[in-house]
């Protein structure tokens, strides 16, 4: 009997009930890795702290290499570029968050097995780039232009699926000044280290990472939706297998907490110390300025509003918020919850979806504050 893709690549499964973490799920969670959340404190995410989700291989790319750049498809002139070439349009540099559309996907049941997210795929970063509409207005395109698509030059297997990385954007938001879409290759003012997708890159501020094509190789105008893997089968939000489903697309609002206190090494549990807390955090949203930040420290049952920090008129990367908390013994639940000016908050229960894609629930922080009297000889740094 001969040997097929599918030998290789399984289908798309839900966890059964009480079904820990697989070897599979663990072996893409060696391989991605989230933002420690302590790192939120950073207005920009250091390149090795910042989130990394990668589909197939990360293509080796050693200095000096010659990377070339179509842009091809609906265009009068197409485009074969050199890094050298880009240096010549003007060059952008906007700072934005990136979240995984499965970020949270661990926390849904049943779990839907794939990368296994808590709430950590995340990260801000200045990208430095060409804006694509420059690129596209260069090339000249055509009348009946309905998509752009994007390949990478990762290449692997998914749902027995053999496939370049591709996703693809429509022409509107391709053109589109507001977010204005960059062909990146600068991160933080250095070259695109090769995990964040080396030399080249998608940047399209507000969408989830999917969008986010890394070593971007062939850009190309469509006539007609694209209908490949990454955008017709994966990232939509379905709840039964045959269902079509709605595109996964712009990130939705959340608010992340920076621990308080100090952790217990194996379960992460945090401890602090009765009295005056400053609670601390971040917020963002893709579809409209976030807009207000709630604090619960019981669970949910009552909240208060946290104080943002000044705006500094940058729409696409998250924002600072703090709330003075007296913190008193005993077990609390700390809680954080973003609203923007669409309207749209985060929930205190997820809808589900196969996927576990877009699930920004409320993100809930147990702590232990410890009795007044308890020795000091056992301190960190004592």
């Amino acid at each position: 009997m001969g040997h097929r893709l599918a030998d290789v690549s399984t289908p798309a499964r839900l966890a059964a009930p009480e079904e820990g973490i697989g070897r599979d799920e663990l072996a893409l969670a060696t391989r991605n890795h989230g933002l420690p959340l302590e790192a939120l404190r950073h207005d920009i995410t250091p390149p090795g702290l910042h989130y990394v989700l990668t589909h197939y291989d990360i293509p080796y790319v050693p200095d000096d290499t010659p990377w070339p750049l179509t842009l091809t498809g609906r265009v009068r002139r197409p485009l074969h570029l050199d890094l050298a070439d880009l240096r010549t349009f003007p060059q952008v540099t906007t700072r934005v968050t990136l979240e995984c559309a499965g970020n949270g996907r661990a926390l849904l049941t049943p779990r839907p097995v794939s990368q296994p997210w808590l709430v950590e795929a995340v990260g801000t970063a200045d990208w430095t780039g060409v804006p694509l509409r420059l690129l596209l207005t260069e090339a000249g395109v055509a009348p009946g232009a309905v998509d752009v698509v994007f390949t990478g030059a990762d290449h692997g297997i998914e749902r027995g699926v053999e496939q370049d990385y591709r996703r693809a954007l429509p022409i509107e938001v391709a053109l589109g000044d507001d977010p204005e879409v960059l062909v990146a290759y600068a991160m933080n003012g250095a070259p695109l280290p090769p995990q964040h997708g080396r030399p080249l890159r998608l940047i399209v501020p507000g969408w989830y990472g999917m969008a986010q094509v890394k070593w971007l190789r062939e850009i190309t105008v469509a006539d007609e939706p694209f209908t490949g893997f990454q955008q017709a089968v994966a990232y939509r939000l379905r709840r039964q297998p045959e269902d079509v489903g709605e595109p996964v697309t712009r990130i939705a609002p959340r608010a992340l907490l920076i621990p308080p206190g100090f952790p217990d090494f194996m379960s992460r549990a945090r401890v602090i110390r009765p009295g005056p807390l400053t609670l601390e955090g971040r917020a963002w949203s893709g579809r409209a300025p976030v807009t207000r930040v709630e604090i619960s420290t019981d669970a949910g049952q009552t909240w208060q509003d946290a104080e943002p920090a000044p705006d500094d008129g940058r729409r696409w990367a998250w924002h600072g918020w703090r709330h003075t908390w007296t913190a008193t013994p005993g077990v609390h639940v700390l809680c954080a919850r973003a609203t923007d000016a669409g309207g749209d908050t985060q929930p205190l229960e997820q809808p589900w979806n196969r996927g576990g894609f877009a699930n920004n629930v409320i993100q809930r922080v147990p702590v232990l504050c410890l009795e007044e009297d308890v020795t000091q000889a056992g301190r960190p740094g004592r």
